[in-house]
């Protein structure tokens, strides 16, 4: 089993629960990810836990590294296990029986190669993927010219889009965005100056709350596209496709089961939409909100719906 260095942030301890059966030397020990709607999800979650009297902490994780962590039980939860990204392994966790499937949060996951609205007109075949080559000079940058430019996201986030570039023969050079704050900070710079971008956009995201754009269309996914090359349009390569979407899932360490049943029983009641994420997503990327402040007030707001997650 890998092991991994943890560092614990915002510690604290709480009269538990008869029923949460804490030892008080412990906490519930949440994932935090790199981009603002898994900490708002997880905030949410963990700070109804502390308001209902158990003892919570929030552990800095790398996405990729969670299920080993909850596996080895040196993190307790992680409240955002995308299909996009992690499907086959999440399943293959729990099928192994290291990892607790703690059910759907209620958001779909979508994931894609995204443009502003203003660029439509400039290259009409948009959205269906055919029209990419015929546009690419469009995106192209001072270093791809005369190749178009994409923006993935960042490394460890998956999404084989270099595979995907070369399957369907794409006029395309991209590079990984060091981290969510780059993609966020090159989206908003394009917008402001009406500047040609393609980027990798995902949902819940505050993309969709707060500008006007869409995904490319590409083939639609299929289980086949990633494992059987001689699927799709391309019948020598794999990745000839577009991302998968489907439910986000949440994941708990066997530790929390034992430990802490009445939490993870909330836990499992957890649930929120891509349109009400994409909101307070929204409202930290329009700045002068942090994701505290933001979990803070909806659970003032929203206190009867987070109480029924106890019952």
């Amino acid at each position: 089993m890998k092991r991994y260095a943890i560092a614990l942030i915002g510690f604290a301890l709480f009269p538990a629960p008869l029923s949460a059966q804490d030892n008080e030397t412990e906490s519930i020990r949440f994932a935090l990810n790199d981009w603002a709607g898994q900490r708002i999800s997880t905030r949410i979650m963990g700070e109804a836990l502390t308001r209902n009297g158990f003892p919570v902490s929030y552990v800095e994780t790398q996405y990729r590294q969670e299920l080993d962590r909850l596996a080895d039980n040196t993190i307790d939860v992680a409240m955002e296990i995308w299909s996009t990204t992690l499907k086959q392994a999440f399943q293959q966790a729990v099928a192994d029986g290291n990892v607790v499937d703690l059910g759907e949060t209620g958001m779909i996951a979508v994931e894609g190669w995204w443009y502003p609205a203003y660029m439509q007109d400039s290259c009409p075949g948009l959205p269906d993927w055919t029209a990419l080559n015929d546009c690419a000079e469009l995106f192209a940058t001072d270093t791809s010219r005369p190749k178009g430019f994409y923006l993935g996201g960042p490394a460890d986030w998956g999404g084989f889009d270099q595979e995907r570039i070369k399957a369907l023969d794409l006029q395309f050079e991209m590079s990984h965005a060091k981290d969510v704050g780059e993609l966020t900070d090159t989206l908003k710079a394009a917008y402001a100056n009406q500047e040609p971008v393609m980027l990798w956009v995902y949902s819940p995201n505050f993309t969709e709350a707060l500008y006007d754009g869409s995904w490319v269309a590409f083939p639609d996914y299929e289980d086949a596209c990633y494992d059987d090359p001689a699927w799709g349009v391309n019948p020598a390569l794999a990745y000839d496709c577009g991302k998968p979407s489907g439910p986000i899932w949440k994941a708990g360490s066997h530790r929390l089961s034992k430990t802490w049943p009445a939490a993870e029983a909330a836990i499992r009641n957890f649930s929120i939409s891509n349109e009400e994420m994409a909101i307070l997503d929204a409202r930290i990327a329009s700045g002068g909100m942090t994701v505290e402040m933001v979990a803070e007030e909806w659970l003032d707001q929203n206190k009867a719906r987070w109480s029924a997650w106890f019952d």
